[in-house]
Parts: structure tokens; sequence; C-alpha cells
């Protein structure tokens, strides 16, 4: 499915100009939930973690929700955020928090520095998620109701 809601040959002036006389604004442009099978012109489009998250959706992690879910709409925090993962970390490899003295509910296979990660496993999906949700770098905080 090839998704144009412009002519490909606008210019960003003449998008703004267009979303205008649409009685829209270029804030309301950028605020439409990118949908998972939209083509652009150069083909499909995906970040890193929409990958991870379109895996997760093929998997069955979302259920009944899959149908429900853009994964394009996800953050990197959304990826270790959302409940999909074990809770008992006694069932993380001996060797996973042997030589830490800080024993993390993950394991960290490599790195130098150790990874905070904010509100690990801790959100349930819902229906239409983050679709209307404000989120901006790097904290990616969001509203309660969201």
């Amino acid at each position: 499915m090839y998704v144009a809601l412009f002519p490909c040959n606008l210019t960003l002036s003449e998008i703004l100009v267009e979303v205008e006389k649409r009685g829209s604004s270029f804030g309301e442009l950028l605020a439409i939930p990118e949908q998972d099978d939209w083509v652009y012109v150069d083909g499909k489009s995906t970040s890193c973690v929409a990958f991870v998250f379109e895996m997760y959706k093929e998997a069955g992690l979302f259920g009944e929700l899959a149908n429900s879910i853009q994964v394009t709409e996800f953050t990197i925090k959304d990826a270790y955020s959302l409940k999909f993962f074990d809770n008992n970390s006694s069932r993380l490899p001996k060797w996973c928090n042997d030589a830490d003295t800080v024993k993390l509910p993950y394991c960290q296979i490599k790195g130098k520095y150790r990874m905070e990660l904010p509100g690990y496993n801790t959100m349930e999906p819902y229906p239409h998620m983050n679709e209307h949700c404000p989120s901006l770098p790097p904290k990616y905080s969001r509203p309660e109701s969201c």
C-alpha cells in the first residue's frame, strides 16, 4: 500500500501551504500516527526499534492487541518498559550478575558501564499504544494517562 498525503514533488514550504489549505496545521500533520503498512516512494521504512517490535508483534507478544498496535510509534524506552520479560531473576544465568555489586532484574551481557533501564518491564500494552502520546528524547517522558 503506497501512502501519499501530498504529491511527492512538493517542497516543505509547499506542504505547509497545502496543510493550511486543508484546514490543518503542520503540528497536526506531524502528529498523525504512522501506520505499519505505509510504503513510501523509496519503499518501506522502519527504524531499529520498530523492527524489534515488528518481531514482537509477529511472535504474538501483543496477543489480541496486535491489530491495534502500530510498531512504528514505539520508542527505544518501550522496548524494555513493556511487560514482556520474566520477573523471576532467579532464572537468570549465574554468571549474569556475579561480578556486580548491584543485582539487576535483567542480564547485561557486555559493556564497561551498567545499563540503566528506568521502568524496566513495568508497562502493560494497550490498544493504539503511543499513537497520541507526546514523547521527546532523551527521556521519552509521557503523561500518566498515556
